[in-house]
């Protein structure tokens, strides 16, 4: 809650104010980078030659699009061959029918035996299955040779793209790494100060490095339990971050818990060589000048244009508007 001044009386609230402490947010500087929720990285899922690369870094790419494409020579040879049995198993699978209509033939004319037309047939069957199950190792190799096109794990902007044409990759190599595009402050506040921090408090930012005028307002998304070397991390949403510049440091300012602090309408303050002053009333009903060190504005409902005291004030003072 914000720091103001009481009234000293109805008649005299235009005029004069009794000084009252109060518990003021307090603020601590911190550094933010600029990050990615999730930095996700394109892989291979066969092994081969780099024959193409369709992006680079600063690109934005969406869901599935095609980053890369490998080609492996060997699957090429290994769909020839497929063809080349697939053909030959036709061909027995025609010779088993045309044998199984000359038995049936036969056997209806009295001329064949049963045994012989049963031979036929499960020739038949077996002719027929060893071409469907070629035909299905046929299209397993097909869907390798498919699998060479590396695609886009989820929509954003690559960061980097660290292989080449002509390289040889393995199958599970990263082709490219790319950011999400949603982007967030990722803060990292002391330790001593985490017991402060929670989902949902509000930061500040400096408008100013992102390119605004005014300061940038965000709130914290999410605290991250585990601590590392002293320091908290968390995660803030800010407006019109942007979604280019990955790793940039900003200043922020966050919640450190809450102070005792004085605000007073900055009308009640004199500057005159450099020295503020205010005018303090007597127990006599007389004022004298008083100097005081004052602090950043700060709003307070029922405080216009008001200005923190940092020294020079107590509470029970009696202050006189000059």
């Amino acid at each position: 809650m914000i720091i103001l001044a009481t009234t000293a009386g109805a008649a005299n609230a235009a005029e004069s104010l009794t000084v009252s402490a109060h518990e003021m947010a307090d603020e601590k500087a911190v550094y933010a980078t600029v990050e990615s929720v999730r930095t996700v990285t394109a892989r291979t899922r066969i092994g081969g030659t780099v024959a193409a690369i369709s992006v680079r870094e600063g690109d934005r790419v969406e869901t599935g699009a095609v980053i890369a494409t490998i080609v492996d020579d060997k699957l090429a040879l290994q769909l020839k061959a497929a063809d080349s049995e697939i053909a030959a198993l036709q061909a027995s699978l025609d010779q088993a029918r045309t044998d199984l209509a000359r038995v049936d033939n036969l056997v209806q004319r009295g001329v064949s035996t049963q045994a012989q037309l049963d031979n036929a047939k499960t020739a038949l069957s077996i002719a027929d299955n060893n071409l469907k199950a070629r035909t299905a190792a046929r299209a397993v190799t097909v869907q390798q040779a498919s699998e060479g096109n590396v695609l886009a794990p989820t929509a954003g902007r690559v960061l980097s793209v660290p292989v080449t044409e002509g390289a040889v990759m393995l199958a599970g190599e990263t082709v490219a790494t790319i950011a999400e595009q949603n982007f967030v402050l990722r803060l990292e506040v002391p330790e001593r100060h985490a017991r402060f921090l929670k989902a949902g408090d509000p930061i500040r930012m400096d408008g100013a490095q992102i390119g605004v005028d005014a300061d940038a307002r965000g709130t914290i998304e999410l605290v991250y339990p585990q601590i590392e070397d002293g320091r908290v991390r968390a995660d803030a949403a800010v407006t019109g971050l942007g979604d280019y510049f990955v790793g940039e440091r900003v200043r922020v300012w966050v919640s450190a818990g809450v102070r005792p602090a004085i605000v007073i309408p900055a009308d009640y303050v004199t500057t005159r060589f450099g020295v503020d002053t205010v005018q303090l009333q007597q127990t006599d009903g007389t004022t004298i000048e008083v100097p005081v060190q004052r602090g950043a504005t700060a709003t307070a409902e029922g405080v216009p244009n008001g200005l923190e005291i940092l020294s020079g004030l107590h509470t029970g003072d009696v202050l006189v508007k000059p």
